[in-house]
């Protein structure tokens, strides 16, 4: 209760000055709006003024410098980019933040869980691209991803013993890496003489023994493999002294009249092979292609076909995690007797998910999604760190082509402003439709 303090006879209570109900709010929004002026404002629209005149600055050329927007093939090229983010990116992000939000309330370990999702989000966008561009790497030595890739692949399929393996004589036909065919036809009883070189000494396993001519099989067909060289000499298609065996060799026996493979076998230790109860008639001994299979060496995440996707998925790998962590305080805020009113009435999971979660969560989803597109259109840093400068021109962006136009050494400041304002341009409708739905939920 206000003390009452008597006035003076002859005197009336004054109302106070109308200027000091504004004084004491704007004393508090003074170095905000100071600041936002300097920092932002000011910024803003001496960009817009800039991108008038010429890269000098001294000659005004009006919208010249937008018109450089669509005709230079770099910068068409990330404009067209910018358009499959927006797109794609967006849409992928809140699907996936959804997908985790639900499933991680029907798991222990959720807590555990949407902090691993979460703690990307925690590392400078920066630094996050210098990890994946780690992984990234082609070389399954050094990329993860195709380490990895290489390791599943390994499973369903072998890396040839011998990949460079050549003829070394006229007694052999065809080149890796298809099949090496003796030229001469064989029967049971005969022997088969196949001499490689190209031969890798780092593929030859330690301890593997000189070749040696093997004895003809009865009723079979007996040969063996070897590595047709010597330091000192020798005759091409004759097993001669000090030439190794090659042990490990996919040898096929094809019929000599229809090429069809009736028998295949793998050469011994020694290089040895042979073929027992063959049918009489005349065949043909061949070295199988899969000998000469070259090993996975990794997809080129990093080239002008892919870099691309790899930054997107670089992206999602990030923000997914903020999506979750929104949609699911939206989903906690959900009625659960709703939910429990679908199921009482016969609902499915997936109905209960696509008609009455999903529909409920409408206004955190387009929170998310516009959010994510404000996002993809100001990233920068991910280009910078992952794509390498051969493929720069292929994966870039608007925000990229600014900094690259007017601050890499280009000097090209009208253009980098007019790309500055086309990004603004382009924000604005996202801006405007989410303040829009703030004023919404605030009613």
């Amino acid at each position: 209760m206000r003390p009452e303090f008597p006035l003076e006879e002859g005197t009336r209570a004054q109302p106070p000055a109308p200027w000091r109900a504004f004084a004491v709010p704007l004393a508090f929004l003074a170095p905000a709006i100071f600041f936002l002026g300097v920092w932002l404002l000011y910024p803003t629209v001496r960009t817009a003024i800039r991108s008038l005149y010429n890269d000098r600055g001294d000659t005004f050329v009006g919208i010249d410098n937008y018109r450089r927007l669509f005709n230079e093939d770099v910068i068409f090229t990330a404009i067209k980019n910018n358009f499959l983010w927006v797109l794609i990116v967006p849409a992928l992000v809140t699907s996936i933040g959804l997908l985790f939000a639900v499933l991680t309330e029907r798991v222990r370990w959720a807590v555990a869980f949407k902090i691993a999702v979460f703690m990307p989000l925690a590392i400078s966008l920066f630094a996050v691209g210098v990890i994946w561009r780690l992984m990234y790497q082609q070389s399954p030595e050094r990329g993860a991803i195709n380490a990895a890739i290489v390791a599943v692949q390994g499973v369903f399929s072998e890396q040839g013993a011998f990949t460079q393996a050549q003829p070394s004589s006229d007694q052999l036909e065809g080149r890796s890496p298809r099949a090496i065919v003796l030229a001469e036809p064989v029967q049971p009883g005969d022997t088969a003489l196949l001499g490689l070189t190209g031969v890798r000494a780092s593929e030859i396993p330690e301890g593997t023994p000189d070749a040696a001519r093997p004895e003809p099989l009865q009723g079979g067909i007996s040969g063996v493999v070897w590595r047709d060289f010597s330091p000192g000499g020798g005759t091409p298609g004759e097993v001669e002294s000090g030439e190794t065996a090659l042990p490990g060799v996919t040898i096929e026996l094809r019929s000599a009249d229809t090429g069809r493979t009736v028998s295949r076998t793998t050469s011994g230790d020694d290089g040895t092979f042979a073929f027992e109860d063959v049918d009489p008639g005349s065949y043909r001994v061949a070295v199988g292609p899969t000998t000469f299979a070259a090993p996975f060496r990794g997809f080129n995440w990093l080239g002008e076909s892919l870099i691309t996707p790899a930054i997107m998925f670089a992206y999602i790998w990030v923000t997914a995690g903020f999506a979750m962590v929104i949609i699911a305080a939206g989903l906690a805020a959900i009625p659960r007797d709703v939910m429990e009113a679908a199921r009482t009435d016969g609902a499915s999971e997936w109905q209960v998910f696509r008609r009455v979660t999903v529909p409920l969560l409408a206004p955190v989803l387009t929170v998310v999604f516009v959010t994510q597109i404000i996002g993809v259109l100001k990233v920068f840093d991910l280009v910078l760190a992952i794509a390498p400068g051969s493929a720069r021109d292929n994966a870039t962006l608007l925000a990229f082509e600014m900094w690259r136009k007017a601050f890499s050494g280009q000097l090209q400041f009208g253009l980098g402003s007019a790309i500055a304002t086309f990004l603004l341009l382009l924000f604005i409708p996202f801006l405007i439709a989410n303040i829009r739905r703030f004023r919404t939920e605030a009613r």
